[in-house]
């Protein structure tokens, strides 16, 4: 994947009827709150502060659009699992995640952000029983902070757990950012020719 240096961002959506018309093929990432997804989609980009990261958990309410600018989009979901969040408004992020994921939009794959410290929460494991065919990948995100032993343990439990890929990942360190890159750049690419 390029590095996509003139990544704009497009729309924030509240409701479903807040987003953009389907039409590019898009790139979804999901993760529980506080997992580092908003650095991960800044470091795949190139970019500092196209997503705004935040030390505080549940800081992205909307589904934000971002316009890659070679016809395809990246879109970066509402973390989920905050326990502080009050529950009605959790209740409306999950609609509103369960509504763009059951859209006809056309999603050539979710990143699925994990923190390599605590990978396959119950949550993480109902997202990806949920998306079915749809492919997906496993980012494990703050890999510099685990031994490289560590690290190789994780990534194996979490490849056995689910047949999908899986990288280790560090926004710090730059670790699985030109793999993943390429990784999205052939999905983007497979779901235009289609």
């Amino acid at each position: 994947m390029k590095t996509y240096s003139e990544a704009l961002f497009l729309a924030a959506a509240g409701v479903p009827a807040d987003f953009p018309p389907p039409g590019p093929p898009e790139v979804a990432f999901a993760g529980r709150s506080n997992v580092g997804k908003s650095s991960a989609i800044n470091a795949l980009l190139g970019r500092r502060r196209l997503a705004f990261t935040s030390k505080t958990p549940g800081r992205t309410q909307t589904i934000n659009f971002f316009d890659l600018g070679d016809g395809t989009r990246l879109v970066d979901l509402p973390g989920y699992g905050y326990a502080k969040v009050p529950k009605p408004l959790r209740a409306q992020w999950e609609r509103l995640v369960g509504e763009y994921l059951s859209a006809a939009r056309p999603i050539a794959g979710v990143v699925v952000v994990m923190d390599a410290r605590h990978p396959l929460t119950p949550l993480d494991r109902q997202l990806l029983q949920w998306l079915g065919d749809v492919p997906a990948l496993l980012l494990l995100t703050k890999a510099d902070k685990l031994s490289r032993a560590e690290q190789a343990a994780t990534l194996k439990k979490v490849r056995a757990a689910f047949e999908t890929q899986a990288h280790l990942f560090s926004s710090v360190t730059r670790q699985g950012v030109e793999e993943c890159r390429g990784l999205l750049e052939q999905w983007l690419q497979q779901a235009a020719a289609e």
